[in-house]
C-alpha cells in the first residue's frame, strides 16, 4: 500500500512537470512566431518603400521617353528611308532604281554592238518642307552634273489640285508619263521621248494638275529646254486630260487625251523626231525634224486607251503630229502610234492610279508573278516617201517581289528607208526602292 502511494506521488510529480515544459514550449514558439511575424512586417514595409520609389521612377522615365519622342524625328524603312520631323512640317524619303541592261543584235544592214549597260541608276529624295512637296533626282546613267538630271521640282496642292513648278515631264503621252518602274516594256514606244519627243523628255517649266478617282487634268507650260540644254526662248504648252468610265478593284477602262504645242525660237536647237526601232543601242531613223528657227513649230495631237481586267492588259495611243518650217519648207506631218498588252499566267492584276491617269506594277505574292507582253509600234512621215520605221516586240517579265524584276525582250525591227531589219535580245535586272 505504500508503495502504491508512492508510485502515485511520483506519477503526479512528473506530470506537472512534463506540464510546467509544454506551457514554456508554448511560450516560446508564439514568441518566436511574434518575431518571425515582425521580421516579415519589416520586410513588406521595405519593399512597400521600394515600390513606391520605383514607381516615381518609372514615371519620370516614362515622361523622359514622351520628351524624347516628341523631340526625336521618326524614322521608317519600309520600302525606303524615311524620317518625319516630330512637328511633321519636314519629311525626307530616300529612294532610287538600277536598271541593269544586257544587248545582243541579229544583224541586218545597219551596223550595231551588243553591250551591257546600266540603263538607269538613280538616287532620289523627296518629302515635304513647310506645306510644300519637292523631288530632286539624279540618274547617273545618263551622266553627271545636269546631263543626269531628272525631275528637280517643288509643289503645292493648291485650288483642288497641284501645282508643279520646276524641272518635270510636260502633260502628254500616257507611256511617257508611267514610271520607267512600271513600264510593260524595256523601252517605251515612239510616241514618246524614244521617238516623238526625242531630247525633250523633262522640261523647265509649270504645271496644274487635278483629279478624282474617274478623271484627271493636267495643264503645263515651259521652256523648250532641259536641265543641260542651251539657253533659248522657244515656249510649249501641254495638256492630258483622262476619264474612267470604269474603275473598279479588278476591272478598269480608261480613255484619254493630250495635246503638245512646241514653239522654238531664237536659241532654239534642232528638234527631231528619230526612233531606234530595234531596241535601245540599235540603228536609229530621223523622222522629222525643224530647224530651231523663228516660227519653227511642233505640234501632236493624240488619243489614248487602256484597260485592266483581271490578269489582262492593254494599252494604245494614237498621236498626229505636224513639223512646221513656215517660208522655208513644207509642213510635215507625222502619224504615230503603238499597241501593247499582257497577260499574267500566275494570277495578278495591273491597278489603276487614278490620281495619275496611268496603270502600275502588280501586287507581287511570295511565289512572283510572271507576265507575258508583246507591242507593235510604227511611226511614219506622211510627207516623205518612205520614211517609216516600225517594231514587233516580244516580252517576259518575272517579277520576284516588289523590289525585284527580270525582264527579258526581243525586238524585231523594220526600217522602209533601206531596207533594215535589225533584231534585238535585250535582258534587263531591275531593282528599285
Amino acid at each position: 500500500m505504500r508503495y502504491s502511494l508512492l508510485a502515485l506521488a511520483v506519477g503526479a510529480a512528473l506530470a506537472g512537470t512534463s506540464l510546467d515544459a509544454s506551457a514554456q514550449s508554448r511560450d516560446s514558439e508564439i514568441e518566436a512566431l511574434k518575431a518571425q511575424i515582425a521580421e516579415l512586417m519589416e520586410k513588406v514595409q521595405s519593399l512597400e518603400e521600394r515600390t513606391d520609389a520605383q514607381s516615381d521612377v518609372n514615371i519620370d522615365t516614362a515622361q523622359r521617353l514622351d520628351d524624347m519622342s516628341a523631340k526625336t524625328p521618326a524614322v521608317e524603312t519600309k520600302g525606303g528611308i524615311k524620317i518625319t520631323s516630330p512637328d511633321k512640317k519636314f519629311e525626307a524619303q530616300l529612294g532610287g532604281r538600277i536598271h541593269f541592261d544586257a544587248y545582243a543584235f541579229d544583224r541586218d544592214i545597219a551596223a550595231t554592238t551588243g553591250t551591257t549597260e546600266f540603263r538607269r541608276a538613280r538616287l532620289t529624295l523627296k518629302g515635304k518642307a513647310l506645306g510644300w512637296d519637292y523631288v530632286m533626282e539624279q540618274d547617273f546613267g545618263a551622266g553627271t552634273n545636269l546631263d543626269g538630271l531628272r525631275d528637280l521640282y517643288i509643289a503645292k496642292n493648291a485650288l483642288g489640285g497641284k501645282f508643279t513648278i520646276g524641272h518635270f515631264k510636260p502633260y502628254r503621252s500616257m507611256e511617257e508619263l508611267t514610271s520607267s518602274n512600271e513600264l510593260l516594256m524595256m523601252e517605251r514606244p515612239f510616241a514618246s521621248a524614244t521617238g516623238l519627243f526625242n531630247g525633250r523628255q523633262f522640261q523647265q517649266g509649270v504645271g496644274y494638275q487635278r483629279s478624282t478617282d474617274s478623271y484627271t487634268a493636267g495643264l503645263s507650260v515651259f521652256n523648250l529646254r532641259g536641265a543641260a540644254g542651251v539657253r533659248n526662248e522657244g515656249v510649249g504648252a501641254a495638256g492630258r486630260f483622262t476619264w474612267a468610265p470604269i474603275n473598279r478593284d479588278n476591272a478598269t477602262l480608261h480613255l484619254g487625251a493630250w495635246f503638245s504645242i512646241e514653239d522654238l525660237n531664237q536659241g532654239s536647237a534642232t528638234t527631231s523626231a528619230s526612233v531606234s526601232y530595234a531596241g535601245r543601242r540599235g540603228p536609229s531613223q530621223t523622222i522629222a525634224s525643224v530647224n530651231g528657227l523663228s516660227g519653227d513649230k511642233i505640234t501632236a495631237y493624240a488619243a489614248e486607251v487602256a484597260g485592266s481586267f483581271g490578269p489582262t492588259f492593254f494599252q494604245g495611243e494614237y498621236v498626229q503630229s505636224t513639223f512646221e518650217q513656215p517660208f522655208r519648207a513644207p509642213d510635215q506631218d507625222v502619224v504615230t502610234w503603238y499597241l501593247q498588252g499582257s497577260w499574267m499566267l500566275n494570277g495578278g492584276h495591273k491597278p489603276y492610279k487614278s490620281a495619275t491617269g496611268f496603270f502600275g506594277s502588280p501586287k507581287v505574292g511570295e511565289n512572283g508573278l510572271w507576265e507575258l507582253t508583246a507591242r507593235y509600234d510604227t511611226i511614219e512621215n506622211k510627207d516623205i516617201r518612205n520614211r517609216e520605221a516600225s517594231s514587233w516586240l516580244l516580252g517576259l517579265n518575272y517579277y520576284v517581289n516588289p523590289n525585284l524584276r527580270f525582264m527579258l525582250n526581243y525586238t524585231k525591227g523594220e526600217n522602209e528607208v533601206n531596207g533594215d531589219e535589225t533584231a534585238q535580245y535585250a535582258l534587263r535586272t531591275q531593282f528599285s526602292f
